[in-house]
């Protein structure tokens, strides 16, 4: 279970078991995000883990304002693109 407001993960595998090196067959595409705001269980509330043969693409964060125990949270992105307008909280990594 994640505890990320606002996730992505092409490279999810449950209790790290059969599957290292796995390679997702899907395109992600073409997301927005749009007026969240809220606590996030863990300092990373804004996660894009995605697939290096097939990265997240068109990723758009908007108006976005998330806090980590009353302080700014943080983003993380891999093989994500994408654009943030508006008030964008965590600072977006796209």
């Amino acid at each position: 279970m994640s505890k990320n407001p606002i996730v992505i993960d092409q490279n999810y595998c449950p209790h790290n078991l059969n599957c290292p090196g796995q390679v997702s067959g899907v395109k992600v595409r073409d997301v927005t995000y749009q007026d969240i705001h809220g606590t996030s269980a863990t300092q990373v509330a804004v996660k894009f883990d995605c697939s290096r043969n097939n990265p997240c693409t068109g990723i758009r964060l908007e108006d976005v304002k998330l806090t980590y125990q009353n302080q700014p949270a943080a983003a993380s992105c891999a093989n994500a693109g994408g654009t943030s307008s508006g008030l964008v909280e965590p600072t977006s990594c796209l």
